[in-house]
């Protein structure tokens, strides 16, 4: 979908109960009036991919790399273009917009640029993919000396636009990488550093993702580690140190109060990527916890306060040939599809993608799962035990010739919810110490699953397969994907 995908004229009402649509006449913003809307959108031509050299031993930049997504094309699932960023070894990591579906009843808003917030090195790339969807160039490069100055936050993560025209940006900790100086950093429309977001003495003891939900006047935010622990390596005797997260944060939309602190426990340890259910009026949303490999369902109680419990707990194995006697799945990321029916999640280390149908969003229901790679599959030198002793690897199919490299890491659903797009790398230092030169020497790939949304289930697509381990100036890491026209994880309607 070259450009900023729009909705259809004439669509007067919000298909999501209860919501009047917001974008309904002729003058219309970014985006979609509603979620359900946005699934009658095209079909994506064009994935924008951050790909990494930091942490690869090969010293040149990273880069955004565009992908043909377009079955008709010649140059179907083939890397068609590469704007590398000027700098070496800032990590770039996660990605979003100026503007998404939140500003839809601005027509004077554009969905034009995209965000590239470095983990290491702090800077914030901005990208312009409108005059040329197909060939981005670099806007604008937000110094990392200014952002410190004006707020003394660094390790800039997850991005969201605002209805405001500002940009948001999740930050992880200080300039010396600790988690107790993390915030919300403010981009102004032009992406002039603004300040910092959460009122005076409300910022986080730990960072990551963030989600806001207006109608509830409500965001919530998750805690990863201190950077100068995770950019180390990861380290079990850190979690005991208390230097990873176990809590969400509850503040008050749009004036940044901590009104909550949720502690989830042993069971939400290192919960990271966060959503709400994409019909605004609903106040539930999910969390994914890493380390622990529990799916959390967090939720508004009747006295206005917020809850938690574990919906979905992937039970670790027990394993011969690795680090412990017992492997987590990891769960590192999940996306809802846009009519919150489905909720989709990887085992980075275990190796699977599963599919759960949650229309009990309590009681999410198992409905497709395949496996795409792991330290578990066949071939490996490591093996899991089963309940009766015996030892066991898992079939992990070749994808035109190749074998799959280190386990599915980020997901990206197409807006019919038909096509879920797979990478590899988690955080190059994090890919090198669990998954060795297999990654980061040979690189990473991307896959595409098609999925039944009728019955559930999902099938590894055999003729799609981007080789990141054949780049012209050798293997890259590839993390993140976004369409130019937004996804179900970077546009919230309001």
């Amino acid at each position: 979908m070259a450009g900023a995908v729009e909705v259809e004229q004439g669509k007067s009402q919000s298909l999501f109960n209860g919501a009047e649509s917001k974008g309904c006449c002729a003058d219309k913003g970014p985006g979609y009036a509603s979620p359900l809307e946005a699934m009658s959108g095209p079909r994506e031509t064009l994935l924008y991919v951050t790909c990494v050299y930091h942490g690869t031993e090969i010293e040149k930049p990273d880069y955004l790399a565009t992908v043909d997504v377009d079955p008709s094309s010649p140059s179907y699932s083939k890397v068609i273009h590469r704007l590398p960023v000027p700098h070496i070894g800032d990590e770039l990591h996660h990605s979003g917009w100026n503007a998404c579906s939140s500003c839809h009843g601005d027509p004077s808003a554009v969905r034009r640029f995209l965000i590239l917030p470095s983990l290491l090195s702090s800077r914030i790339y901005v990208i312009d993919t409108a005059t040329n969807p197909r060939a981005p160039s670099l806007h604008k490069v937000v110094e990392p000396t200014d952002i410190v100055q004006k707020t003394g936050l660094a390790y800039p993560h997850t991005s969201h636009c605002l209805a405001s025209g500002e940009i948001m940006v999740s930050c992880l900790g200080d300039n010396d990488g600790n988690a107790e100086g993390s915030g919300f950093l403010l981009l102004d429309s032009d992406f002039n550093v603004k300040g910092r977001w959460e009122k005076p003495g409300h910022n986080p003891p730990f960072g990551y993702d963030f989600w806001y939900q207006p109608q509830h006047k409500t965001m919530i935010s998750s805690s990863w580690g201190a950077p100068a622990a995770f950019t180390k390596g990861f380290n079990l005797e850190h979690v005991k140190d208390g230097l990873y997260g176990r809590h969400l944060y509850a503040y008050s939309w749009p004036d940044g109060e901590l009104k909550q602190t949720l502690d989830l426990g042993n069971s939400g340890l290192l919960p990271l990527e966060t959503r709400f259910l994409h019909d605004p009026s609903k106040d539930i949303g999910f969390v994914g916890c890493a380390l622990s490999s529990n799916m959390v369902r967090f939720f508004k109680t009747a006295d206005g306060t917020w809850n938690h419990e574990v919906v979905i707990s992937v039970q670790p194995l027990k394993v011969k040939n690795w680090i412990l006697p017992e492997m987590p799945g990891l769960i590192t990321d999940f996306l809802i599809s846009l009519d919150d029916r489905y909720l989709y999640f990887v085992n980075w280390l275990h190796g699977d993608v599963r599919q759960y149908n949650i229309n009990d969003p309590a009681k999410p229901v198992l409905s497709g799962q395949v496996w795409v790679g792991g330290l578990l599959q066949k071939g490996s030198n490591v093996v899991y035990v089963t309940e009766d002793g015996k030892e066991s690897q898992f079939d992990v199919p070749e994808i035109k010739g190749n074998r799959l490299r280190g386990g599915p890491q980020m997901i990206q659903l197409s807006l019919d919810g038909k096509r879920l797009y797979v990478t590899n790398s988690l955080f190059s230092i994090w890919d090198r110490q669990f998954y060795g030169q297999d990654l980061v020497k040979k690189g990473s790939h991307m896959l595409q699953i098609d999925v039944d949304t009728e019955r559930g289930g999902l099938t590894v697509n055999p003729n799609f397969f981007v080789d990141f381990g054949a780049e012209p100036d050798g293997p890259s890491l590839a993390h993140e994907m976004r369409y130019p026209g937004g996804d179900c994880t970077s546009d919230i309607w309001i």
